[in-house]
């Protein structure tokens, strides 16, 4: 689980000194009383000035002045402007393993950014100061993709990540920035709870090279309760992002006495298998007390290890502990041999056997995009 706490935190000075005005593929931009506004897509209009938007299962239905459920996706005089294209409130270089991803890039430097706003209400959100904010609550930094993807060609990062809240309330702008980055030969990431109706999902696909999904829980009632969303549009979606051929990791947070119950984590590792494939990394990771949850306490070791047990079980060959340096469940082992391949604390690389995508001892494959 990555978190963000000093969430305005920027790589350089100079990152609040990007160009502006700049129109990107797919957006228009429109002057509103002084503010340049970026006009949304995935909406329809509807009678008078209404407009629905069709970028999350919310499908927020908006008079004429009102903001999505998300905050950042605003109704002006019949049209859905995005309130956060070009406005990351948080700039940082972490490592891919933050994300986590261990199956892509191992070692790789991410150039990682967010805006404002999040279409879930997640009682245990890591960085909800910025998740849970009004985009005009807090600072951002002018940030036009261009910008960013210069950014981190000059930090000689490979990797730019969305990430810390939600990139599908943000798409527009996570779209424009792939594009820029390719031109750089930049890798795009995205690190997501997969809360996205199909169709900006699968264009979203297109862009990026891997898509890390929180499955929050393998229960409705979980999301319902915890997250106000639902469970089967991210089923869908994870199955959508596999089927595009991205590359797919999975984080499951394990909070006791919500969904640490290990039936159900078993029946969550056996529909992965079933519809994601055996080689999906799936990764377990450590509940710390945060935001409306301070009263539960963290998960313990012995929990992570059942459900990784279980996941290994199941059939699924990458499976992990995370958030508690140290563990051996950080490491990959080889799925054939069992030998490490990749040895970690934490997010850092101590040790690695692998050859060209191969076991070092064994020359077994290793799933995974390593180059």
């Amino acid at each position: 689980m990555q978190t963000r706490r000093s969430f305005i935190k920027t790589l350089c000075a100079s990152a609040a000194a990007c160009s502006s005005g700049f129109l990107f593929s797919g957006c228009t931009q429109e002057a509103d009383a002084g503010v340049v506004l970026t006009e949304a897509q995935y909406y329809v209009k509807e009678s008078g000035n209404t407009v629905r938007c069709q970028l999350c299962p919310r499908g927020c239905r908006l008079s004429d002045g009102s903001t999505g459920a998300c905050r950042v996706r605003k109704n002006s005089n019949g049209k859905l402007y995005s309130l956060v294209y070009g406005k990351p409130v948080s700039i940082h270089i972490d490592p891919i393993e933050k994300k986590p991803f261990y199956h892509f890039l191992p070692g790789a430097k991410a150039f990682s950014l967010a805006t404002a706003g999040c279409n879930l209400r997640c009682s245990f959100c890591q960085n909800w100061e910025i998740s849970q904010a009004d985009p005009d609550s807090i600072p951002a930094y002018d940030g036009q993709p261009g910008d960013m993807a210069k950014k981190a060609e000059e930090a000689g990062t490979p990797v730019i990540t969305c990430t810390y809240t939600e990139p599908a309330i943000f798409i527009e702008y996570a779209k424009d920035i792939a594009a820029e980055a390719k031109k750089r030969k930049i890798r795009t990431t995205i690190v997501s709870a997969g809360f996205i109706n199909e169709k900006p999902l699968k264009e979203l696909c297109k862009c990026v090279s891997a898509i890390k999904i929180d499955l929050k829980a393998f229960d409705d009632s979980f999301y319902r309760d915890l997250t106000g969303g639902r469970l089967e549009p991210v089923k869908k979606a994870l199955v959508t992002i596999r089927n595009s051929g991205v590359w797919l990791e999975i984080v499951n947070l394990v909070i006791p006495g919500k969904n640490d119950n290990i039936d159900k984590i078993k029946e969550m590792c056996v529909w992965v298998k079933k519809e994601l494939g055996e080689n999906t990394p799936v990764h377990f990771t450590r509940f710390i007390p945060m935001y409306k949850m301070r009263n539960v306490p963290p998960t313990p070791g012995k929990t992570l290890e059942q459900a990784r047990k279980t996941g290994l079980e199941t059939g699924l060959k990458y499976v992990y502990v995370g958030n508690l340096p140290g563990h051996p469940g950080n490491s990959t082992y080889c799925p054939s041999c069992g030998r490490v391949v990749i040895e970690r604390t934490g997010f850092n690389i101590d040790r690695k056997n692998l050859v060209n995508g191969r076991c070092g001892s064994c020359k077994t494959a290793i799933a995974g995009i390593w180059k």
